[in-house]
């Protein structure tokens, strides 16, 4: 589980100092919903995606892949 405030700096240092893309899957309500990061050679893709606590909080999950999912390579 992962804070906010990790996802955006993580998201932050893939996009600006990788140049990798961002891509936003889904809107989240209280949090980032379902992200990408892709496109920067040597390093993984990455999935974020948010998930329910209760109806105050949310919490977020870090997927990382050497190759990206079929499901997921639409959306490029």
């Amino acid at each position: 589980m992962y804070s906010l405030k990790q996802c955006e700096d993580l998201i932050y240092k893939y996009a600006n100092t990788y140049g990798g893309e961002v891509v936003t899957i889904s809107e989240g309500v209280l949090g980032l919903g379902q992200i990408m990061l892709t496109g920067v050679k040597g390093k993984k893709h990455i999935i974020i995606t948010e998930f329910y606590i209760n109806p105050w909080s949310s919490g977020h999950k870090i997927r990382m892949y050497n190759k990206l999912p079929k499901k997921y390579a639409r959306y490029i």
